[in-house]
């Protein structure tokens, strides 16, 4: 059973608070080591609350955050060496931010980790390379970055690699290339989640094809809700159930709503558009509903954009969340599952066993 700090205080639904007590609720991407980059030189000082972030411990401890997969972000507009710098100091802001609260945060690899930590009242922290850039075309890199505690990678950002297609760049390879596949491999082989947000519709069919093991969305949403190209079409969701990946929710405003959509690409000329937690609610129901229960999470990207639904502003918001979908219903059961219960199965089920006990 957890400790009670883990709890968010402000839950109201009996299923919504029996649900915090099965699972840690578990979050697939958090950019706030990029956002620190930008806006803080990497200083990991004054993070306990009331930050100039979406992320802090004051608002991670009001939503009930009981582990994080941090992102560890470069552009994919910057040579490739460039970008294996970028991550890895972002890798060590990460452990940094461990280091300077650690009654707060634990770095962790696997689901057991999770658990423990959990069950401490601390976060757990994991690391998620977000662009198949950040290894350099290098399968050594790849290796010394899970021997770090890297994840997951996402296989693409917003741009192509040489060997994968993203979603919002021009079709190259459709899909996987030779070595792509070879990436896929290694990746399974050292526990490291494929990532399929950013990529194409080909480029996921071909890596849930190609894995050996459950794949992840860290931070998507659904094509037959909003037809942005980072969503995820129906029948790469239903291959979710073969696979046993999971699809993590993404709360970005223009992946839930086409009107928002449209006036944000088209200038954001006047008034915006509401969004609310009733837009991420249809995207976990349809996703719940095309996938399974049993594949489905949550993969907020706060610190990655600058508007949120009303209501969903930052961290603290995810007990928002899990009250409205108690309200509507689920269980404390499914709430669980869709909180944290499905992605421990996935870490459970990729374990990097192979990688630390090498170190």
């Amino acid at each position: 059973m957890q400790t009670s700090n883990t709890r968010p205080p402000a839950l109201r639904h009996p299923e919504a608070i029996r649900a915090f007590d099965l699972a840690p609720l578990i979050d697939g991407h958090n950019d706030l080591a990029h956002a620190a980059r930008g806006a803080a030189n990497y200083s990991v000082d004054g993070l306990e609350k009331d930050s100039n972030f979406q992320t802090d411990i004051g608002k991670l401890r009001s939503g009930g955050v009981g582990a994080q997969f941090w992102s560890v972000y470069a552009p994919g507009e910057i040579p490739e060496a460039d970008a294996v710098q970028y991550t890895i100091e972002q890798i060590d802001f990460i452990y940094r931010m461990i280091r300077r609260y650690p009654q707060t945060f634990e770095l962790a690899r696997t689901g057991g980790d999770v658990r423990r930590i959990w069950q401490k009242g601390r976060i757990a922290s994991l690391l998620g390379a977000e662009g198949g850039h950040s290894i350099g075309s290098s399968l050594g890199v790849l290796r010394m970055m899970a021997r770090l505690g890297l994840r997951y990678m996402t296989l693409t950002h917003n741009s192509n690699t040489s060997w994968a297609d993203s979603a919002t760049d021009s079709t190259v390879h459709g899909g996987l290339t030779d070595f792509g596949r070879e990436v896929v491999r290694e990746m399974n082989a050292l526990g490291v989640l494929v990532d399929l947000s950013h990529v194409s519709p080909d480029t996921m069919r071909d890596a849930i094809k190609t894995s050996s093991a459950p794949v992840i969305f860290s931070h998507s949403s659904c094509r037959a809700i909003c037809d942005h190209p980072r969503n995820v079409p129906d029948d790469v969701l239903r291959s979710l159930a073969d696979n046993g990946g999971v699809i993590m929710v993404a709360f970005v405003p223009m992946f839930l709503d086409e009107e928002y959509r449209s006036w944000f690409d088209g200038g954001r000329n006047g008034p915006r558009p509401p969004v609310t937690v009733e837009h991420v609610v249809k995207h976990i129901e349809h996703a719940r509903n095309i996938a399974g229960i049993d594949h489905i999470g949550l993969g907020s990207d706060y610190d990655g954009f600058g508007d949120f639904p009303d209501g969903l502003h930052d961290t603290s918001a995810f007990a928002v969340l899990i009250d409205r979908l108690a309200e509507r219903g689920w269980t404390s059961a499914e709430l669980a599952k869709l909180m944290g219960d499905n992605l421990l199965r996935v870490l459970d089920a990729t374990s990097m066993e192979s990688v630390s006990s090498t170190q």
